[in-house]
């Protein structure tokens, strides 16, 4: 299997991992994203659309989705009415501080076959690329982004 394959296969193990842990909590990837990305302060809506590779109509559509579920709130910024601030309620709050847990928890749980060098290892080189890559928050906002799907509408 070549680098490419591995990278590819790898992507699909996260995702499935990533998928069953927002099933636990009745969430589509998608919003548990959402409710995750806005969990610690506001985010513009613009800004966020960039971050996770959406269009704006596309995350106006899954904020519509969230929004519904009580879990996340609009608001207009005192300084610019254009501007469109996104926030948990206090049960999304809630709910995305207990999804956060549980995927950090639960994600690293990939590599649980790996000996513990290779786990250390695994960890070393996951956090570099996360440290490096354009989404991590130490960096600047992103030229390109990975896009996020979102399943069916609940």
């Amino acid at each position: 299997m070549h680098y490419g394959d591995k990278l590819f296969w790898l992507s699909v193990v996260i995702q499935r991992k990533y998928a069953q842990i927002c099933a636990d909590f009745d969430l589509t990837p998608a919003q548990a994203t959402l409710i995750c990305a806005v969990r610690n302060e506001p985010r513009q809506m613009a800004d966020l659309a960039t971050s996770l590779g959406m269009t704006k109509n596309a995350l106006s559509q899954l904020v519509d989705r969230v929004t519904r579920l009580g879990l996340v709130g609009r608001a207009g910024s005192g300084k610019d009415r254009r501007v469109v601030l996104l926030s948990t309620t206090p049960a999304g709050k809630i709910l995305a501080e207990a999804l956060y847990t549980a995927i950090c928890t639960r994600l690293p749980e990939i590599a649980s076959d790996l000996d513990s060098d290779d786990q250390r290892d695994f960890e070393r080189v996951a956090g570099t690329i996360a440290d490096t890559s354009q989404l991590s928050p130490l960096n600047s906002t992103p030229s390109v982004a990975p896009s996020v799907v979102d399943g069916p509408s609940r």
